[in-house]
Order: C-alpha cells, then sequence, then structure tokens
C-alpha cells in the first residue's frame, strides 16, 4: 500500500503565502503522477494542479500564475506552493498518487485564508 503525508495547511491573510508538502511511502512503484485536489464547503472537488513524472504540469484556471507544483526526492515528495492567496483558495487540500502500484489519497490540510 502506499501512505501519503501531508503538511504545511494552516490560516494566512489574503495575499499570503503557503506551501503545502506531500510525501509518499510503501509500495509505490512507479510514479505516473502526484496532484493536489482542492475540497471548498459545499462545493465539489476540485484539480488544482498535477505533475507527471516527465515534469509535465496542469493548473486549474484559478490558480494559473499563483500556484507551483514541483517534485524531488526521487519524485517522492511533491510540493504546492501557493501565492497571492484568496479567500475562495479556501479549503481541504488533498494529495493524490497514481502509479503503477495503484492510487493513493491523503487526508487532507486545511487552508483558511482570511483577514
Amino acid at each position: 500500500q502506499v501512505q501519503l503525508m501531508e503538511s504545511g495547511g494552516g490560516t494566512v491573510q489574503p495575499g499570503g503565502s503557503l506551501t503545502l508538502s506531500c510525501t509518499a511511502s510503501g509500495s509505490i512503484g512507479s510514479i505516473y503522477y502526484m496532484a493536489w485536489v482542492r475540497q471548498a464547503p459545499g462545493k465539489q472537488r476540485e484539480l488544482v494542479a498535477s505533475i507527471t513524472s516527465a515534469d509535465i504540469v496542469y493548473y486549474a484556471d484559478s490558480v494559473k500564475g499563483r500556484f507551483t507544483i514541483s517534485r524531488e526526492n526521487a519524485g517522492n515528495t511533491a510540493y504546492l506552493q501557493m501565492n497571492s492567496l484568496k479567500p475562495d483558495d479556501t479549503a481541504v487540500y488533498y494529495c493524490h498518487l497514481r502509479s503503477n502500484g495503484g492510487g493513493a489519497w491523503g487526508e487532507g490540510t486545511q487552508v483558511t485564508v482570511s483577514s
């Protein structure tokens, strides 16, 4: 099984920054991609950003130019650098991984943007 450990959530004022991290462990296999998905209260889950093993990245239109996804540690750790945060970015952020060993989700980390 694959385990995902997330960290870096918290409360920040509008315009502030946070960096989320997600480290995979266990029977990972070959990673196809890692991604961050968020869910705000009363809203559907939204794919925020993803990065493939070839470093091909995707960003939702709502975060383009403000968020940056990256990976390191032999590709087992993914980061989400979030700048110019807005109240609409408030959500639980989940890390997701897909590999030839299957898929996994983290437990989520809360990001709150409020003055």
